[in-house]
């Protein structure tokens, strides 16, 4: 089981990104708008750099849903390796069978 504190850090981050979602597209949409000259998209990137570092999409880290555990995480699922098999053998995902032979 992960740290109580790393989970609701990365509770936080995330909801911090969905906060910040729209205004960080549209700036980053400006800043890379070719059109404008390169002192514009300068101070558009300086007010991106104005925004939450734990705004960005990029310091969300996949995580356990069960255990919080930061390793080896399946997207798909949303587990780790381990509660993965551990549920997959009690049948209690569906569409997954334990192999054997």
């Amino acid at each position: 089981m992960a740290k109580k504190s790393i989970v609701e850090r990365d509770r936080r981050r995330r909801r911090m990104v969905k906060q910040y979602r729209k205004r960080r597209l549209a700036l980053q949409k400006k800043m890379h708008d070719k059109t404008l000259s390169v002192e514009e998209r300068f101070e558009i990137a300086q007010k991106l750099a104005l925004l939450p570092r734990d705004s960005s999409k990029t310091r969300c880290h996949n995580r356990c849903a069960v255990t919080g555990r930061g390793r080896s995480v399946y997207r798909y699922f949303g587990l780790s390796r381990i509660i993965l098999r551990e549920l997959a053998a009690t049948g209690e995902i569906p569409g997954t069978v334990r192999s054997s032979w």
